[in-house]
């Protein structure tokens, strides 16, 4: 039966044959689909194809069927159908080979036609119907669960219309959280098209399955409705003033939907997820599918969002630096709005520096895809990272700098890397004019970089006051969502012709490194890091500084300094100013001023600052509280080393004032890029607090459970939940496997840099490129001796604190697998800095210098081989860290 009728069909008849109550109803067999596609010439390629080549195919497949011509016989079929169903008006329903199975649901992917009236609209509704099988949905969906292509087939359901009073959807197990102990109906007065559309906020009712008893209930005001016109197909209408309180799910209704969803799930044997309807002869069944299994779905749609490429081509990804952005598990709303602005920027960027439109139209084979997303964690895709530093002059040294300025372990062999063209030209003598061009704008940059950030900063501050973006909370869901998708655009624009500042600075750090192995071939490596800091006024210092100043003052009052060290972090700020108000105490309400002076100016700089679904300071500012309780650091034991001290020693006359002069420009040039991540992280602070307003919105409409569920869904699905393009149910159903699929995705190990080979990302390739279950690993005994990248001098031993967090660092030797820029107010604390996973050139090891923090970083297998309570010994010239005790058992 499923063969020929498919899934949505088998599973009417089973309804039927039991005696559930199910409208008239006739299929159209798979025959007549297989005959359509034959007469259409199509065929499927049984060749593993990528994404791009499925969707083309598809897209031709779908164009065919949609303009098809029927055989007598199918018509004849169709005639009979309506026959038999006897109404005016049906619907005409999709019932995929595929569709309402266990495994694969294919909810909402095929078309539907509700209220078709005569033969000829019939017949063209099945054509669609037909054409639904082969849409970018559907196809995108069969290729990401590696279905097989040739078995697309398509039966059509002819039903008879109904004229509901009211109607919905039924989930015989909660949708939201997987409970199998609770029935969630969802209902909307008249058609439920709105419900599914989301055009229509639906009334909820949870049922406790044990008792039968209503647990929750939400009932929205009513002041459109959507119903059924056989001349029109769908219509809104006003709702009656007596009916704008009305629930569309009454208790006779609630109890006779429940008692249908029991029987149905012990007569499927599982639980169900249906549709119903109810007008004013009975409450109907119109069509039910089993509820996917959480385990099965996350064996089977572990998401990996790498590239799409032939199955020969090989692609390198890697997490160094990028790891200081999006650490551990990013969500997925998160990674693909930062994906979109990674490739829009640097398609501004490129445009800045006069690249001509047929070059720019190559780029789109792989800006879109500078990231990759494997079991939540992000990574570079390495490949068109060194593509995209070809864009400005001197790849053969600006190449060599990205690889130190990333962290990355394995430097491109030269081959490779010279093959890798961001694009190519028609001729020789076009490839000599663009490059030309390009040279005189780029090198036009560097002189009048002091310029280009100015115009920045007046731009930038001009947006946020033109859009009123300080305070957005009283902004209303849908405003947000039209904000959210603008500042996106207009950010993109602004922020790329900036990018010329890391190739600038990618410039002339080589050139540096050049002329420091002409002049001083015996310096340090650390020298060759600390030479090429920002100047001493860079903004990135002044959070901890004014961190330090605080927790200065907070120490000169026992009172303030009793209370940081005892109230719970999480209500410190509100306990603060309820202090403040309530005693009129000069020294309370200083530290409460200096406090909010501090959200004022630095409320965007928090952990994870990039990661939307990480609140910053303003949203929680809890995380001053636990910085102000770290103790001062420890003592360092200074070597005598600096680099003005080293370049005093080694390098005078005409050959210093020229190194001098380049330098200065780097450090000007830095400056101006630690500014501009200050910016950057204000920009994603705006659309932070967009997100926030979002949520709290999908949640009040009850389209979500929780305003943090938004974070679970892609950038491209909120635009569709905003847009009706994505159903209610649909989105539910997307965020509650998507919060299993993060809870698998927290037990794995992610290795730091993989392979693979085309766009098919098993199970298997995973775990052969690294993936697997995180294991406790022993630590390393005395006298061990682990070396790794000297970034700032100065000697230390003391007491190791290895955390995953700063606020859970108090004092002594920091120790971290990564940092992000959140952890700079540590640093004044920490008596020295030691990172597994970062280069000398990421922002906390910049900013440890400025400080004087004795840091060493790139040190393999780090935290794995220490543990906190040990004795070690920091040598941040050498590059050596030394296990002098294990910590106390």
């Amino acid at each position: 039966m499923r063969t020929l009728a498919g899934g949505k069909a088998r599973n009417l008849a089973d309804l039927t044959a039991a005696g559930f109550p199910v409208p008239r109803w006739a299929v159209l067999g798979t025959a007549a689909f297989e005959e359509a596609v034959t007469a259409a010439g199509l065929s499927i390629s049984e060749a593993p194809l990528t994404l791009a080549e499925r969707l083309r195919e598809a897209a031709f497949a779908e164009a065919a069927l949609s303009e098809c011509s029927l055989t007598a016989e199918t018509r004849e079929a169709i005639a009979a159908a309506l026959d038999y169903v006897g109404a005016g008006t049906v619907a005409v329903r999709s019932s995929g080979r595929q569709e309402d199975g266990v495994r694969d649901s294919f909810a909402g992917l095929f078309d539907t036609f509700l209220n078709v009236a005569g033969l000829d609209a019939t017949e063209d509704a099945v054509r669609r119907c037909w054409a639904s099988a082969f849409s970018q949905r559907a196809t995108q969906y069969r290729h990401m669960r590696g279905l097989d292509f040739r078995d697309v087939a398509l039966a059509v359901i002819i039903q008879r219309s109904l004229k509901p009073l009211s109607s919905g959807v039924m989930f015989t197990a909660d949708p939201l959280t997987g409970s199998p102990d609770r029935v969630v109906i969802n209902g909307v007065l008249g058609l439920g098209e709105g419900l599914v559309s989301g055009s229509v906020d639906s009334d909820s009712v949870t049922i406790d399955k044990n008792s039968g008893a209503t647990v929750e209930e939400t009932v929205t005001t009513k002041e459109q409705m959507v119903a059924s016109d056989a001349g029109s197909g769908i219509r809104t209408v006003a709702v009656p003033p007596a009916r704008q309180q009305e629930s569309s799910i009454s208790p006779s209704l609630r109890a006779t939907l429940f008692d249908l969803g029991t029987r149905m799930e012990q007569h499927f044997g599982a639980p169900q997820d249906v549709e119903w309807a109810c007008d004013e002869t009975s409450t109907w069944i119109l069509q039910s599918r089993p509820v996917t299994t959480p385990d099965r779905e996350i064996a089977d749609t572990a998401e990996h969002l790498g590239e799409e490429v032939a199955l020969d081509e090989l692609r390198i990804w890697d997490n160094s630096n990028i790891i200081e952005n999006f650490a551990g598990v990013t969500s997925p709303l998160t990674f693909t709005t930062a994906r979109r602005l990674y490739g829009d920027v640097y398609r501004a960027y490129a445009r800045s520096l006069k690249v001509p439109p047929a070059q720019l139209e190559q780029m789109e084979s792989w800006l879109p895809v500078m990231l990759g997303q494997f079991n939540g964690h992000v990574y570079y895709n390495l490949v068109h990272w060194y593509r995209m530093v070809g864009i400005a002059p001197g790849y053969p040294l600006n190449r060599r700098v990205l690889e130190v300025a990333l962290g990355v372990s394995e430097p491109l062999d030269r081959k490779t890397a010279k093959g890798l063209h961001p694009f190519v030209f028609s001729s020789p003598i076009h490839k000599v004019i663009s490059r030309v061009r390009t040279t005189m704008t780029y090198a036009r940059s560097i002189w009048t970089i002091d310029a280009l950030v100015a115009a920045f900063d007046e731009s930038f501050v001009e947006l946020i006051e033109r859009h009123g973006l300080m305070d957005v909370s009283a902004m209303d869901g849908p405003s947000a969502y039209r904000m959210f998708r603008q500042i996106h655009d207009e950010v993109a624009d602004l922020w790329g012709p900036m990018m010329v500042l890391d190739a600038i600075l990618l410039t002339l750090v080589g050139s540096l490194a050049v002329l420091t192995k002409a002049l001083l071939r015996d310096a340090p490596e650390w020298v060759q890091f600390a030479i090429v800091n920002p100047e001493p006024d860079v903004i990135s210092v002044e959070p901890a500084k004014a961190l330090v100043d605080i927790a200065a003052f907070a120490r000169e009052h026992p009172d303030l300094d009793e209370f940081i060290g005892s109230v719970e972090p999480a209500i410190a700020y509100a306990a603060l100013a309820e202090r403040a108000a309530g005693t009129g105490s000069p020294i309370w309400q200083e530290l409460h001023r200096k406090i909010d002076a501090y959200i004022d100016r630095f409320g965007y700089r928090c952990l994870d600052e990039l990661k939307l679904e990480a609140p910053d300071l303003r949203q929680d500012p809890a995380g001053i509280f636990h910085m102000l309780r770290m103790a001062s650091a420890e003592q360092r034991e200074q070597t005598g080393d600096s680099a003005e001290e080293y370049l005093d020693t080694h390098l005078g006359g005409r050959r210093r004032r020229v190194f001098d002069a380049l330098r200065r420009k780097i450090q000007r040039a830095a400056t101006h890029r630690e500014h501009l991540r200050f910016c950057r992280t204000q920009g994603f602070g705006i659309l932070k607090s967009l997100a926030a307003v979002m949520g709290r919105d999908l949640e009040q409409r009850g389209t979500i459970g929780s305003r943090t569920d938004i974070f679970q869904l892609r950038i491209d699905e909120l635009f569709d939940v905003y847009e009706g393009a994505m159903s209610v149910a649909d989105a539910q159903a997307t965020i509650r496997r998507r919060k299993l699929l993060h809870d698998s995705y927290s037990q794995l190990a992610a290795p730091a840099r993989f392979t693979t080979m085309g766009s098919r990302y098993s199970s298997q390739e995973m775990t052969a490129a690294g993936w697997h279950v995180s294991e406790d690993s022993g630590h390393a005994p005395a006298g061990t001796v682990l070396t790794g990248t000297p970034s700032s001098p100065g000697v230390v031993t003391g007491r190791a604190v290895v955390v995953e967090k700063p606020q859970d660092f108090s004092s002594g030797i920091l120790v971290a697998y990564r940092t992000d820029p959140g952890w700079v107010a540590a640093l004044p604390f920490a008596s020295a800095l030691l990172i597994e996973r970062a280069s000398p050139l990421t922002h906390v090891a910049i900013i440890a210098r400025e400080l004087g923090v004795p840091t060493v970083v790139q040190i393999d297998g780090l935290t794995s081989a220490v543990r906190t309570g040990m004795t070690i010994s920091v040598d941040g010239a050498r590059g050596r860290v030394v296990v002098l005790e294990e910590p106390a058992s």
